[in-house]
């Protein structure tokens, strides 16, 4: 014995063979949903459909989610007040559109004796952009590279 529910079914307890008997005749499948009831539950659908559609419900909640996009951006020990206010202005934008911005002083040769100086200037980077995003991680010296990673406010309240 199964209780069948489903569209076009009358909602009732039958015996397995009348129930197989009666979703064949509308052309549909007996999908057993509760297995666990007294008796067991199924209902009467299209199997390969209700299939098809969860798929699309789960691409499109995937195509919904959103992406973290890192910006990087890359500045020298001694990057003049020009570039640097050119650079500052990038990473305003990229962190207006809700990206994350990562602020990259590189060190060549023997510029890596300007430790402080890369240091000061991405602190300065930091305060300038203090009103579109706040300092995920602080400037870190890794190698001849030091970084800073700027995640955008957010603007829910």
């Amino acid at each position: 014995m199964v209780r069948v529910v489903g569209e076009g079914v009358e909602a009732g307890i039958y015996p397995l063979r009348d129930a197989l008997r009666i979703v064949e005749e509308l052309g549909v499948d007996l999908v057993e949903i509760q297995p666990d009831a007294n008796p067991p539950v199924c209902k009467a659908m299209d199997y390969k459909k209700f299939v098809f559609d969860q798929k699309k419900r789960l691409k499109e909640q995937k195509a919904k989610a959103t992406k973290v996009v890192v910006k990087e951006i890359r500045l020298g020990p001694q990057t003049d007040d020009h570039d640097f206010e050119f650079k500052l202005n990038h990473a305003k934008r990229f962190l207006q559109e809700g990206s994350k911005v990562k602020v990259e002083v590189f060190f060549r040769g023997r510029s890596i004796v300007y430790k402080e100086q890369g240091e000061i200037m991405l602190l300065k980077f930091a305060q300038e952009l203090e009103e579109f995003g706040k300092v995920e991680m602080m400037p870190k010296l890794e190698g001849k590279r030091m970084q800073m990673m700027v995640a955008p406010k957010s603007t829910k309240k």
